[in-house]
């Protein structure tokens, strides 16, 4: 099959967030396995030209956008792979100094026209188009609208971030009579982005098969429940894989330790590693708990900050943190590391190297989020050995069952309320079982988990499929 992915962001062009993951592994893994995967972004002005070859597709075309007339052109680029990426190049993205943030409605409207234009003038085909997140969501209503024939899919990443606007931009985007098609039975759709592509896709996916279900209900549809019952019948979860190539203790330059399955014994070179990094005591005795995150509520941060002096009181427990987010929780985080320096350790940044650390070092991994429609960091901590602390949410769901008492089956330790005391409960059960024989049989079980990007790869293909069929009708 011939599939075009639409993105605002992929590795290693350019991550903001875990789409770029998914970008930048997903076609790869589809290529893998017969498929003729291609890529288009918008070309950013903080890709350095140095680093990627690119060369021309298509010069300069003229793009009908807020009344006004831009002029894009097209390069082309790969992405490390055989997987080539098309870069829709125009002033509006190239002098923007960030991917999201002010002006982004304007300019994922000229992305999405532009790759309407772009589309019949390509050499190259695409059977399908399949668009990710509200950035391309009304890719599916304009090819529905212009009878093209490709099939297409959309897929939800993140139901929050729906690319709102108002009434005076769906006026100066000329979207009033596209706001009017749409079956007369069908609630009317909020003004966003999002609900346009979960309207017209032929087939709408999303990151786990517990987030499709969740985001059904009012708790977790962030206002669009209503239209997704609506289309649940085309409604479909697909769990994220994990690039098992990028993410590989046994080869992992990162690490001060490489191992595998039949080397665990290497990995406690990592903890020493990480607890020195932290200013702690080197004592491989001690239990020792990551967290990677985005530091904000949905990661559950306002549970975890009101928290600490329980558990550091009450567990003798290490902790390292790293992330970015909310200056509040980046404030409590650096009071609570003030008052526990011997057991808490945070880092406000993002810096992969230390994340790859954290990783390979700690005992336990804790997620313990408000919703997640998958989540990579339970993946990553698997694949180095780290036995997850999760709440029961989303992808979580998915990817993570509560370890029996005998710790003989499941792969981490499940909480299900969202509150400080649930996941406090859990986290002492992670560390009173520390010390147990069975915990180094978890380990080499989790390891041996196949999470990869090949599982989620067939299912997207048998998905594909069924949106072709759609489309022959």
């Amino acid at each position: 099959m011939k599939i075009l992915f639409v993105a605002a962001e992929a590795t290693p062009l350019v991550k903001v967030g875990g789409l770029a993951d998914v970008i930048g592994s997903l076609p790869k893994a589809l290529v893998e396995i017969g498929h003729d995967v291609r890529v288009i972004m918008p070309r950013y002005g903080i890709i350095d030209p140095a680093d990627f070859t690119t060369s021309s597709v298509i010069g300069n075309l003229n793009i009908a956008v807020m009344r006004r007339t831009e002029r894009v052109s097209l390069k082309v680029t790969e992405l490390g792979s055989k997987v080539k990426v098309y870069l829709v190049d125009s002033d509006d993205f190239r002098n923007s100094i960030e991917v999201y943030g002010k002006g982004e409605l304007e300019r994922f409207f000229l992305f999405c026209r532009a790759v309407l234009d772009i589309l019949p003038k390509l050499g190259w085909q695409p059977e399908i188009v399949h668009c990710h997140d509200w950035h391309t969501a009304l890719i599916p209503l304009w090819l529905k609208r212009n009878n093209c024939h490709y099939a297409s899919i959309f897929t939800i990443h993140n139901l929050a971030y729906q690319g709102f606007f108002d009434g005076r931009f769906l006026i100066d985007a000329d979207l009033e009579k596209d706001w009017q098609l749409r079956p007369t039975d069908m609630p009317d759709p909020p003004l966003n982005f999002m609900s346009q592509g979960i309207l017209w896709a032929d087939l709408v996916t999303t990151v786990s098969e517990t987030y499709a279900k969740e985001i059904l209900t009012p708790e977790y549809g962030v206002g669009l429940d209503r239209l997704l019952r609506y289309r649940q019948d085309r409604l479909f979860g697909v769990v994220n894989g994990l690039d098992y190539d990028e993410y590989n203790p046994a080869t992992d330059d990162f690490i001060p330790a490489k191992y595998d399955v039949y080397t665990v014994d290497k990995r406690i070179d990592n903890k020493r590693a990480l607890q020195k990094r932290a200013g702690f005591a080197e004592n491989v005795e001690v239990p020792l708990i990551g967290m990677v995150s985005r530091l904000d509520e949905q990661k559950g941060l306002d549970i975890l900050t009101a928290s600490f002096d329980i558990l550091f009181q009450k567990a003798e427990a290490q902790m390292v943190i790293l992330g970015r987010g909310r200056e509040e929780y980046h404030n409590l985080l650096r009071q609570a590391a003030s008052r526990y320096p011997k057991q808490l350790a945070v880092f406000i940044d993002f810096d992969d190297a230390l994340a790859r650390l954290i990783y390979a070092g700690c005992d336990m991994f804790l997620m313990p989020s408000r919703f997640e429609p998958c989540g990579l960091g339970q993946l990553i901590a698997m694949r180095y050995e780290a036995i997850p602390i999760v709440r029961h949410t989303g992808g979580l769901v998915d990817t993570v069952q509560d370890l029996t008492q005998d710790m003989s089956k499941g792969n981490g330790f499940v909480f299900q309320g969202y509150d400080s005391e649930a996941m406090l409960a859990a986290i002492q059960r992670a560390v009173n079982s520390y010390t147990k024989k069975a915990w180094r049989n978890v380990m080499r079980r989790i390891m041996a988990l196949d999470f990869s990007w090949q599982v989620s790869a067939r299912r997207y293909e048998s998905i594909y499929r069924k949106a072709l069929e759609m489309e022959s009708l």
